[in-house]
């Protein structure tokens, strides 16, 4: 059930696009154990000047290619799950795309499964 929103520059083709999203989403399902169907995702493109970052940080250099993908998802997963989802997402990325690993920015956020309505006002996981 993560819902995942992603935020990149426009100078990204749709191909470019497709390519990140499923990377992300093969991801959630190899490291998360998500469903295949469980694909709800926003990609917000972004103007020059929109995504603002620093030129290195932790010593991971950031070029204009420079993305940011928060997932929010149930809690639960351990800290391994989520390093393995990290590294996966970067890979995958880097290997489809122009965007290197190192500008694939990741945020995690949790909350439990009352967070979650999927359609008529229906709180689905709780009820």
């Amino acid at each position: 059930m993560p819902f995942v929103q992603i935020y990149l520059g426009h100078h990204l083709s749709a191909e470019n696009k497709k390519d990140i999203s499923l990377s992300v989403h093969q991801s959630l399902q190899e490291h998360f154990n998500i469903p295949a169907d469980d694909y709800f995702q926003v990609i917000h493109t972004m103007q020059p000047g929109d995504i603002l970052y620093p030129a290195s940080y932790f010593n991971v250099p950031h070029t204009d290619n420079l993305l940011y993908i928060r997932i929010t998802a149930r809690a639960g997963r351990t800290v391994e799950q989520k390093k393995a989802l990290y590294k996966s997402i970067a890979s995958r990325i880097g290997a489809s795309t122009p965007v290197s690993g190192d500008d694939v920015v990741i945020i995690l956020l949790e909350n439990d499964l009352a967070g979650w309505s999927f359609g008529g006002g229906v709180a689905q996981m709780v009820e």
